[in-house]
């Protein structure tokens, strides 16, 4: 699914930026070109960002 219509930036795409070791908005942000335009798929991809950092330290965890 398309979260940022201006840049064509997927939610696989920025999960993959976080799984590939993006940490924060600003980190995502520089590599897809994310939230750069209008703006409205700022909050939506905060989301995404903080659900799959929780997901990742989650399997983390249960891996230790």
């Amino acid at each position: 699914m398309y979260v940022c219509l201006c840049r064509a930036v997927t939610d696989k795409a920025i999960k993959q930026a976080v799984e590939n070791g993006c940490e924060s908005f600003r980190e995502v942000r520089d590599e897809l070109d994310v939230g750069t335009c209008c703006g409205m798929c700022v909050p939506e991809t905060r989301q995404l960002i903080d659900e799959t950092l929780a997901k990742l330290a989650s399997n983390i965890s249960t891996a230790a």
